[in-house]
């Protein structure tokens, strides 16, 4: 097996081996069709130095992981460094952008193929029991497809910007393949209160991809392709499983009134904050109800759950916990436990600092007088980053974002930590106190650096 690429065993592998590093050498290649190396060349593939073209097309159609291709036809495209035809003659502006075009096709073609090698794979690993993600492996390919790029004449960098992104993409393929394939839902059913919500139909989405028939509970519309009942109160819930996706308000009140209706199945909110709830879940567990609490740290969009993280709050029901987490064992989320209160006084750093601190920049901003347009024509790479992130943070959910700064109990600590640090650097300037302020940055680096360590 060639580690993320491979397809079998023997001498299928050997071909896939084959055919994988073809495929990688023909993309990077495929990225810089004016500056490759000449036919003479000859570049490194793994380990082995061969001629390119006559290598990759014996390769590619010996395997087969890939369809058979007329390589010769794109043989005119790699000429190095030219915009000449084969007649001597000077190309176009035109006609080199046809030749870009064919290139442009011909890498989507390459990456349709990877993701069918990759579907293998992902086959294989749920077969044999073995892990999704390989950090190890991942590392190899990116430095093989860095150090091939610089053979060629790309620049590193975006080589492997190109294979990272492609790395993601079979992760994701192949963990949303895993928890279909080790899921237990199939024949049961899963009600989703507050659905047409965008968290809500992450979390239909999401069960749904496990087997479980999924129904949503919302007066507003939702574009999701499940059956959708205006009022959860209006329902029997004889579901396996109710997750409430409310605003943290709404949610409070919704597990009273469950712990009153006393359903059988798995109760489970998806609250940004713990305390608020904590009088609906200990009602629910005064009435014998199988309730947990967690926290998917992560947003709507998010299609691949590795190195994301998933808080499980514990509220006395340790197998309703054990069955929340379950529902995302086939995942690679990080799994963490934390206690209610601890959970709500990280999240006034973790959520409630850093709202707060891109509110305050993008105000400061839109009361400069200074447009963005204007701003961005000067920018730093520190600003363009920073508006970045206010400019997601300005357009998501501001109902939801004040209820994270007001419910929380511990929310008041890190907002006058930030205006007594914004305070210490106006000091520190107005003052002209360059060694406070070294000083002030040191403290910092020391810190950020203990927290990478």
């Amino acid at each position: 097996r060639h580690g993320s690429m491979g397809c079998s065993l023997g001498q299928e592998d050997t071909k896939s081996h084959r055919a994988s590093a073809a495929l990688r050498f023909v993309l990077v290649g495929a990225l810089h069709p004016i500056e490759s190396p000449c036919f003479g060349d000859y570049p490194e593939i793994g380990h082995h130095r061969v001629l390119y073209w006559s290598l990759a097309r014996r390769i590619l159609m010996d395997s087969h992981c890939v369809r058979r291709w007329q390589l010769a036809d794109l043989r005119p495209l790699y000429l190095a460094g030219t915009n000449r035809s084969h007649g001597g003659d000077l190309m176009s502006l035109e006609d080199l952008r046809k030749r870009l075009s064919t290139v442009d096709r011909e890498l989507i073609s390459i990456i349709a193929q990877r993701q069918k090698i990759v579907a293998d794979i992902g086959a294989h690993k749920i077969s044999t029991g073995t892990a999704t993600r390989d950090y190890a492996r991942e590392r190899e390919v990116l430095e093989s497809t860095r150090e091939q790029a610089q053979s060629l004449g790309l620049e590193p960098e975006v080589a492997g910007e190109v294979m990272s992104a492609l790395i993601r993409a079979s992760l994701t393929h192949q963990e949303r393949t895993r928890v279909a394939a080790e899921s237990s839902g199939a024949g049961k059913k899963a009600l989703i209160i507050g659905g047409s919500g965008k968290m809500g139909g992450w979390m239909a989405e999401f069960l749904a991809s496990q087997g479980f028939e999924v129904e949503i509970a919302d007066p507003a519309e939702s574009a999701l392709p499940f059956s959708r009942i205006p009022d959860w109160r209006i329902s029997e819930l004889q579901q396996e499983i109710i997750v409430v996706a409310a605003p943290i308000k709404a949610t409070a009140e919704i597990l009273q009134e469950l712990a009153d209706r006393r359903p059988s199945g798995l109760i489970l909110d998806v609250g940004s904050l713990k305390t608020p709830l904590k009088a609906g879940l200990e009602a629910l567990v005064a009435a014998g109800c199988r309730v947990t609490s967690i926290h998917p740290m992560f947003g709507p969009d998010t299609r691949l759950l590795s190195g994301r993280h998933v808080i499980f709050v514990d509220v006395g029901v340790e197998d309703a916990t054990a069955a929340a987490r379950s529902l995302f064992a086939s995942t690679m989320a990080e799994l963490t436990s934390m206690s209610l209160a601890e959970h709500d006084r990280l999240i006034a750093y973790v959520l409630g600092l850093s709202h707060a601190l891109n509110l305050a920049f993008f105000t400061a901003l839109a009361e400069s007088g200074e447009l963005v347009p204007h701003l961005k024509r000067l920018s730093s790479t520190t600003f363009d980053a920073q508006l970045d992130v206010a400019s997601r943070v300005a357009t998501d959910n501001p109902q939801l974002y004040f209820e994270i700064q007001s419910l929380n109990e511990y929310g008041g600590a890190p907002l006058d930590a930030l205006r007594q640090a914004a305070g210490r650097i106006q000091a520190l300037v107005e003052t002209n106190d360059e060694e406070g302020f070294v000083a002030l940055m040191e403290a910092g680096r020391a810190y950020l650096d203990l927290e990478e360590a």
